[in-house]
């Protein structure tokens, strides 16, 4: 199976598996499952956020998926429980695609390294 494969293998399995836990199975999109994951690495799971804080939790996931590339690094957790990232290499500029294709990557990689997938 090439890579290719694999990977949109994954990430359907990745899609189905939360959309069915969180979205009573409608289909989350790429932004919906980062925002899960943000709210996942915060751990702050009974609490309603506001917009501004919906971005930021966004935010929180894009920079923890995107550490194990190098890209940003965990420099501190505030008083109020939210981590706080360091850019370690300004990302490179990718087209939408491949921006599209690096975010599945690394959500999936998250999901394998978190045995939420096998």
């Amino acid at each position: 199976m090439s890579r290719d494969e694999q990977l949109k293998e994954r990430w359907e399995l990745v899609v189905n598996k939360l959309s069915t836990q969180f979205a009573d199975g409608d289909t989350l999109d790429l932004d919906a499952i980062i925002y899960l994951i943000g709210v996942q690495e915060l751990g702050q799971f009974e609490r309603e956020f506001k917009k501004d804080q919906k971005l930021d939790l966004m935010h929180i996931a894009i920079c923890k998926l995107l550490t194990p590339y190098g890209y940003y690094e965990l420099d501190f957790v505030d008083a109020e429980g939210w981590p706080h990232y360091k850019t370690i290499e300004t990302l490179p500029h990718l087209k939408a695609g491949e921006q599209s294709i690096l975010m599945k990557e690394a959500i999936v990689n998250y999901f394998l390294e978190t045995d939420y997938i096998h």
